[in-house]
């Protein structure tokens, strides 16, 4: 294998055995499978939103929309709380993707440190949490006290600290940056805060991104935390007018009864599937400009050391 990579890098060409073809073949074949499992259920869900809701319903709809029409989508526009609730995610999930890399990756970095004094009690003092909490009622008392019910703040501060994100990230800086190049930076006359800014935060592009990407998919798929502690119709998030979208919409249907009964419930469906697609398209939009770095970043801050 080593002998074959080598004469890969110097462009000449390895003739592959029979073997080695049929390996290639099922490799790729069991890959293709694999991708089609995954992607088949978003793409059906896509067609069956622009489809007739009687063909989704008799299981007519298998690779081609069928009667296309935009009922779901145009139903969903006579919401005017689906454009406010889409504002306020994209703030929350701005401002709190913004606020958590600002809290966990300097937190990352100096647990990394060796010279951090008391770096096994803050290490302690970090996993606590991760391991035992004082539950939903506790943690409802304390951002009361803290005057962030119904608050727009609620959303974003009191949960930007993840102690998994940290664990991750300052796995990666012991693995990625060595303590040589912070030793040659002090004889440049660099110090600490030049040397995060300056030369670990550019060499740690993948674990930044990484992080990134996923505290903006849990801020955007966020509503619980919406659901307890907020209450103004303005500051609800779009999951969470989705939510009320939904559950109104079968209440509807199900207080109907004859011909009514059953196109209420089509109607219904279909709002359904076009929410998870009006939900779900702006984060698939945004993992492809991420996506270079991913790999990378996971794979550097899983190895342990």
């Amino acid at each position: 294998m080593a002998r074959q990579k080598e004469m890969a890098s110097t462009g000449i060409k390895v003739r592959k055995s029979t073997n080695d073809k049929v390996f290639d073949f099922f490799l790729y074949l069991l890959a293709a499978i694999i991708i089609i499992i995954v992607l088949y259920p978003m793409y059906f869900i896509v067609i069956a939103s622009i489809s007739n809701p009687a063909d989704v319903s008799a299981g007519n709809i298998i690779l081609l929309p069928k009667g296309i029409n935009f009922k779901g989508y145009m139903k969903l526009g006579e919401y005017t709380q689906l454009w406010v609730g889409y504002k306020n995610t994209i703030l929350y999930t701005l401002l709190g993707t913004v606020l958590s890399l600002v809290v966990n990756i300097p937190a990352a970095y100096a647990l990394s440190r060796k010279e951090l004094c008391g770096k096994k009690l803050f290490t302690i003092y970090y996993l606590i949490p991760m391991f035992f909490t004082g539950g939903l009622i506790p943690t409802y008392l304390v951002v009361k006290d803290f005057n962030l019910l119904d608050n727009f703040w609620v959303m974003v501060v009191p949960f930007s600290v993840i102690t998994y994100y940290i664990i991750v990230a300052r796995t990666f800086f012991n693995n990625s940056i060595p303590d040589d190049l912070w030793e040659a930076a002090q004889i440049d006359g660099c110090g600490n805060l030049n040397f995060f800014f300056k030369i670990v935060l550019p060499l740690s592009k993948a674990v930044i991104a990484v992080i990134a990407l996923w505290t903006a998919v849990g801020q955007w798929n966020s509503y619980f935390n919406a659901l307890i502690y907020l209450r103004s119709p303005e500051l609800q998030p779009l999951q969470l007018v989705l939510r009320n979208i939904l559950i109104s919409n079968q209440k509807i249907s199900a207080m109907t009864t004859g011909a009514a009964a059953v196109e209420a419930k089509q109607m219904a469906d279909l709002i359904k599937y076009a929410i998870i697609v009006i939900s779900s398209a702006p984060i698939m939009c945004m993992y492809p400009f991420v996506q270079k770095y991913f790999n990378q970043g996971v794979m550097l801050g899983s190895l342990k050391g």
